[in-house]
């Protein structure tokens, strides 16, 4: 009710005390191997010349991340050593102590301040460019938006039991975001750039940023397909080209000589075409379906009961199908582009007259083009679902009742899926606990903006029957790995992660056609992208 009165300052900072404060709490918390990964990488950028940085191999946690990460480790690096000089020593065995965990920790709550000041630009400038007569209901969209993405718990689950520096990388995109919103294209860029410097994941988005700058800042917006090339604006053409070359001559500069070197670290092929637990796409029900056919194959006695596959191995290494064609690296790249093409024809044929809807269309796009390379891309981790929910969160607050929805369904299945990167018994009921309280603050505080309150207690705000059936299985299939698969068998160790990842596929490639459907479906698509 005081909706026109909230102030966004004030809730992005008691937002940000709040996090912070929990986030305190899990210092002590369960540390993966990516922990003693980003120490290693103090380390070398410490110890050792720039020149060096890519070839050092002493610790199999090499340094494969773009090079203005491997500067934020070095400038990181001068202030760990001064709370534990051992921390910024290169050696083959880990190295933890008291010291190097709360300095670590801490280094990912600090940097988070640019993922919180990204999302409070993002809310501040969209409240601004709303109308009057929605000025109540965009102040409480901003607000909701500022709770979902600074209380994100898949950043809480990934950066701070897990260990990663996602927050950051997240502000730097939010920042872009934010810039492009307001109609600054080349800051947009300019953002979007140092964040493809720092870590090169991001890549997943730039066939949206490369057509929707072409489109938007390149040409004439309200000209439609081939004639926008007529107006083609060479200056805007050549000031984005030089904005962006430079930061990756800047970034890959010093590295030149060693280029090969480098981009060998930053896509290793060889790893598979699945991690060791499979993210939720496509290429994981690819995986299933190939053990189920083994299985009824040697049911059936029409396979040799020697025929195993390696997609169950629980170890990163190349997969081998014994019933389906084997995938290769090859094939990953052209059913993704093929995928994203519809997608990118949209972008390039319809027209954008206004600014805010041509935003609400870019969100959407980076949406289903994150989604559409974790879907079918080769070696997916299953932490890049996030690249999906977090655009997503921000464009429920920019976007239609549809639009909050799939975002409903993607944080759902998304946060969930990551579930298995925390296996420590109290680590345990506080990922339960935070995806609980957050997915429940998302169906009410989204069923309050949009008015749907289900009648029937089968069915969740915004979600049908169906969907609503689905989120609940998600509870079973947690419950079956936690209560009954321990006590049945230790012959399939590996079943609870194969449900989860299987279960979890389903749900995502829903959201990928929902969302799909729903892109290709808004007005003056032109029917030949339809037909495609």
């Amino acid at each position: 009710q005081m909706a026109n009165e909230i102030n966004l300052e004030l809730c992005a900072t008691m937002c940000a005390g709040i996090v912070t404060v929990f986030k305190l709490l899990l210092v002590p918390a369960y540390t993966s191997t990516d922990f003693e990964v980003h120490r290693n990488w103090l380390a070398i950028t410490h110890s050792l010349p720039y020149k060096d940085w890519y070839f050092e191999s002493t610790s199999e946690m090499t340094l494969d991340y773009p090079p203005f990460f491997a500067w934020f480790e070095f400038c990181l690096s001068q202030i760990a050593v001064l709370f534990d000089p051992r921390m910024v020593k290169v050696s083959k065995e880990s190295y933890k102590s008291d010291q190097t965990l709360w300095f670590q920790r801490c280094s990912v709550m600090l940097t988070d301040a640019v993922f919180i000041y990204a999302c409070y630009r993002c809310a501040k400038i969209w409240k601004n460019s709303t109308k009057e007569s929605e000025e109540k209901s965009a102040s409480l969209k901003s607000a909701v938006f500022l709770i979902l993405a600074i209380f994100n718990c898949g950043l809480i689950i990934v950066d701070h039991i897990h260990f990663q520096y996602n927050g950051f990388l997240f502000g730097l995109l939010f920042l872009s975001f934010a810039n492009l919103s307001s109609g600054s294209y080349l800051w947009s860029a300019a953002w979007f750039a140092v964040l493809l410097n720092f870590k090169h994941i991001f890549f997943y988005m730039a066939p949206v940023y490369g057509i929707f700058m072409l489109r938007n800042f390149c040409t004439d917006r309200t000209k439609g397909g081939i004639s926008a090339l007529l107006t083609l604006k060479i200056k805007n053409l050549i000031t984005l080209a030089v904005i962006v070359l430079s930061i990756f001559a800047l970034s890959y500069g010093p590295f030149l000589i060693d280029i090969n070197q480098v981009i060998s670290r930053l896509f290793p092929f060889k790893r598979g075409l699945t991690h060791a637990y499979w993210a939720p796409n496509f290429w994981a029900l690819y995986n299933a379906g190939d053990i189920a056919f083994q299985i009824a194959g040697k049911k059936l006695n029409i396979l040799k009961s020697n025929g195993t596959s390696s997609t169950t191995s629980g170890l990163v290494q190349n997969v081998e199908h014994v019933v389906l064609p084997t995938i290769l690296p090859g094939f990953t790249f052209v059913v993704t582009i093929l995928a994203m093409v519809p997608l990118l024809l949209h972008i390039w044929f319809k027209p954008s007259p206004s600014k805010s809807f041509s935003f609400n269309q870019f969100l959407r796009s980076i949406v289903l083009c994150s989604l559409t390379s974790f879907m079918f891309g080769w070696h997916v981790h299953e932490k890049a679902i996030l690249m999906s929910v977090l655009p997503c969160t921000l464009l429920m607050m920019c976007g239609s009742k549809q639009d909050a929805k799939t975002f409903l369904l993607i944080q759902t299945v998304g946060h969930y899926s990551l579930f298995p990167l925390i296996f420590t018994p109290l680590e345990t009921l506080i990922k339960i606990c935070l995806l609980l309280i957050y997915s429940v603050y998302c169906y009410a505080a989204l069923g309050n903006l949009y008015s749907d309150h289900p009648k029937s207690y089968l069915r969740l705000p915004m979600l049908n029957h169906v969907e609503s059936l689905y989120v609940y299985g998600l509870a079973l299939n947690e419950l079956y790995g936690l209560l009954v698969h321990p006590f049945l068998t230790h012959k399939l160790p590996f079943l609870p992660l194969l449900l989860t990842s299987t279960y979890c596929s389903i749900g995502s490639f829903y959201c990928w056609l929902m969302l799909y459907y729903q892109t290709l479906t808004v007005q003056n698509v032109p029917e030949y992208v339809k037909k495609f």
